[in-house]
């Protein structure tokens, strides 16, 4: 419904490019007609459990950042059951490969990109902002492929489980805690804008609040927003045209941006 609200003018985009191999990594490219000067190309991840999302379903994301100048890509990534964790990481870190790669041919600036997700998309982000094994796969490293990274009602420090799917997909109960965002937060990576919304009972705004507390206390850069009166799914809707008034979300991701991500990884003191 709000895909059908956004204009068409202004940007262009280039569907189905791929950044590896199968029907699930591929992305789609928003190219704003007047590009932001110096600023970095945008990737959005979208949330879903880690087992349901699809980018097509993501036009008014790509419109909202590309209105603001910002070249933005929206991947698919592999869902479970297919996969199980850490792949969808992986495939994150295979993106910000390739777009080093293959985008100044498309248009858009080499590394750093910003990095913005939301629900499972912004767990993606955080844990390549904070664990550098998998940037490191990639021969890459935080400091140097991401200058920002913004994480919308996203799920940091959530053991323990408690459902059966996501039992499944973060494997036996010992390695869990190893994935959780939380436990890389040792000051050293880009800054980090994490949102959230006090209405939401899906991922509770407490994830938010822990991670940006741990990554204070080592020195890090962590900025938090806590909306009133908006609840998991209004947060990333808000980015959409018609539904701005719910709160100032793209205005607050693109301030932060614009003060952050000019810069490369300002303040980032990892390798």
């Amino acid at each position: 419904m709000i895909n059908a609200l956004v204009p068409e003018e202004g940007y262009r985009v280039l569907q189905d490019l791929p950044y590896g191999e199968g029907p699930r990594r591929r992305l789609d490219l928003y190219l704003p007609e007047r590009p932001a000067e110096d600023a970095p190309t945008l990737v959005f991840l979208y949330g879903g459990g880690w087992e349901s999302g699809s980018k097509d379903d993501y036009l008014f994301v790509g419109e909202a950042f590309a209105s603001r100048g910002y070249a933005t890509a929206i991947p698919d990534y592999r869902l479970y059951p297919e996969v199980r964790y850490p792949a969808f990481v992986e495939d994150g870190a295979a993106l910000i490969a390739w777009l080093r790669d293959e985008g100044p041919g498309l248009g858009v600036g080499p590394a750093p990109v910003a990095l913005v997700g939301h629900s499972a998309g912004a767990y993606i982000a955080a844990m390549l902002t904070l664990d550098r094994r998998w940037l490191a796969a990639q021969g890459s490293a935080p400091c140097a492929a991401i200058a920002a990274t913004v994480g919308l009602a996203g799920p940091y420090d959530f053991l323990p489980l408690k459902s059966r799917t996501l039992k499944a997909i973060f494997g036996p109960k010992p390695q869990r805690p190893a994935t959780q965002p939380i436990a890389y937060a040792d000051g050293r990576a880009p800054p980090m804008l994490l949102i959230t919304g006090l209405d939401d009972i899906t991922v509770r705004p407490g994830n938010t609040a822990r991670l940006a507390a741990r990554i204070g206390e080592r020195g890090g850069l962590a900025e938090e927003i806590a909306y009133e009166n908006i609840g998991h799914i209004a947060l990333v809707a808000s980015l959409g045209r018609p539904l701005r008034s719910l709160a100032p979300t793209l205005d607050d991701i693109d301030d932060f941006l614009r003060r952050h991500a000019v810069v490369p990884a300002r303040g980032c003191a990892g390798g």
